[in-house]
């Protein structure tokens, strides 16, 4: 009887534990239902365009190091003539798949051949470990992009433009600094990723917390060091409450969302966005905006929405750089609202960027 007594208290707890189990799925699945993203203004980040051909490749960048993009070609380019062609690079933490496929094609749609990219460590390019930071070998990833597109055909080498968005805006110009085959410049919704770790928004981060910061990270490199588990920082929160800051909620309406969401191959929806927290203090170095004045006359257009919390970014560096250069200012617009808004992205303005200064001479 006392055996028995004890199984079926084991049973009993083991169908508690289970009962509990299912209320919390329930329970969060029923807040992730009732969360509906904002779709407004045309959102449509997975956007295909039967416009263009869209091929999947890949090559090294000078670290030897595989790089994986989607090179996409306007249906009817004729491929015994030189083109124009542009590097597109995504939001920081994201994947090709957001945000740069979308403009890489619409761009594509409008003359050009594009390259959207994963940057090393993200998404379907090679470098470990997963989601770690590496400014500068971010901005080889586009210098060899260029080596790339260079090499084909219907490329002309002399018409190869970049336009970065979010985190890949900096990343861009610390490429374009040291490397003048990038002939034309454009950024959408910058973070200068080194001002934004090193300072906060609005120069928000005291010196003190940059130090707590640092340390941290230092003391978790022993913990990785001698076989510890990777701890990961930043990013995109995974749930909103009555707590949840603006930015939070404007992160999370893309990344955590259908309208967004996107989780490549081999990694998982949990880590997603977070880069890791040891290699994150690399950004204290990056400094992308010192002698920015150096890639005049090479012409700029920095883009930034009238409401987007990292509109800072984007005015620093205009005017920081030499001529010729532009600030363009999308009027009702937030940070993300640019990444994948089609009805607010001014398309027809990176359209004629370009083609002014991509054009044959």
């Amino acid at each position: 009887m006392k055996k028995k007594s004890i199984i079926t208290r084991v049973l009993t707890v083991i169908a508690l534990g289970l009962l509990l189990s299912a209320t919390i799925v329930a329970a969060k699945t029923s807040v992730g239902a009732a969360y509906t993203p904002d779709m407004s203004n045309g959102a449509d980040n997975f956007y295909k365009s039967n416009k263009v051909t869209m091929k999947k490749v890949e090559f090294k960048n000078q670290y030897n190091m595989k790089v994986a993009g989607n090179l996409f070609i306007p249906k009817g380019l004729k491929k015994n003539t030189k083109n124009p062609a542009i590097i597109v690079g995504h939001p920081m933490g994201a994947v090709k798949e957001q945000s740069s496929n979308l403009y890489a094609q619409k761009m594509a749609e409008r003359g050009f051949v594009t390259l959207s990219l994963d940057l090393s460590f993200w998404g379907e390019s090679e470098g470990q470990p997963r989601n770690a930071v590496s400014p500068d070998i971010y901005a080889e990833d586009f210098s060899a992009a260029v080596d790339f597109l260079g090499t084909r055909s219907f490329v002309d080498r002399d018409r190869i433009g970049v336009l970065g968005i979010c985190g890949s805006g900096s990343f861009a110009i610390s490429a374009a600094k040291i490397d003048p085959r990038m002939k034309a410049i454009a950024t959408v919704s910058m973070y200068d990723m080194g001002a934004a770790n090193r300072n906060g928004l609005k120069h928000s981060l005291t010196l003190e917390q940059r130090k707590k910061i640092l340390e941290e990270a230092a003391e978790q490199r022993y913990v990785e060091f001698t076989g510890g588990e990777t701890k990961y920082t930043s990013g995109t929160v995974h749930e909103l409450n009555e707590n949840s800051t603006a930015i939070e909620r404007e992160f999370y309406d893309f990344y955590r969302t259908p309208r967004g969401e996107f989780t490549p191959k081999g990694s998982s929806p949990e880590l997603t966005t977070h880069p890791t927290l040891t290699s994150n203090v690399k950004f204290m170095n990056f400094y992308p905006f010192e002698d920015i004045e150096t890639i005049s006359p090479r012409p700029m257009l920095f883009i930034t929405g009238e409401d987007a919390h990292s509109r800072e970014f984007s005015e620093d560096a205009y005017k920081l750089a030499g001529e010729q250069k532009e600030l363009y200012i999308v009027p009702g617009a937030g940070h993300v609202d640019l990444y994948d808004r089609v009805n607010l992205i001014p398309f027809d303005k990176l359209e004629s960027f370009f083609k002014e200064n991509l054009k044959k001479k």
